[in-house]
């Protein structure tokens, strides 16, 4: 059981931990790379400068936030935030019944729209979304990339292929 003020307590410090690890001039970087500037694809996003490995790292230390405290780190301007939220929703997913895939997969829905980056979508994409969807009626699936479709952005489309 974990309260509501030790999930605050641990999203504060995760939040922490990652902009202890700031690194301006690799942010500098990703953010050019990953076209963040006016008029393009990932215009407002706000990265960090983390590597993977560091990211790894901190995810290790928060695999039993909640769904409401992924939701926060997924309606994130930073980028790592969401980057961090998508790799402990796929380890929870993974790890849960089939109840719990579904929810994990409706609360992954809900929030798609925050999965706006091509890193992002590789990551949850085929592992939420993907596992999901394969084994059910081919209907919900189409209704999904429908539904997807209907946000018209460049990353909805690329998670539809």
């Amino acid at each position: 059981f974990i309260s509501i003020n030790s999930e605050c307590f641990m999203l504060s410090n995760l939040k922490t931990e990652l902009k202890k690890l700031e690194n301006p001039e690799r942010a500098e970087i990703l953010q050019r790379f990953f076209k963040t500037g006016k008029g393009e694809y990932g215009e407002g996003d706000v990265f960090l400068g983390l590597n993977s490995q560091q990211i790894k790292d901190i995810v290790k230390k928060y695999p039993n936030l909640s769904l409401p405290k992924l939701k926060e780190l997924l309606k994130s301007k930073i980028h790592e935030h969401r980057l961090v939220g998508l790799i402990i929703l796929d380890g929870k997913y993974k790890k849960a019944d089939e109840k719990g895939k579904e929810n994990i997969f409706n609360f992954y829905l809900q929030n798609v729209k925050n999965v706006n980056n091509w890193d992002l979508v590789d990551l949850s994409a085929p592992n939420i979304a993907g596992d999901f969807l394969f084994k059910r009626n081919k209907n919900i699936l189409y209704k999904f990339l429908y539904y997807l479709y209907s946000f018209g952005n460049f990353f909805t489309l690329k998670f539809i292929i």
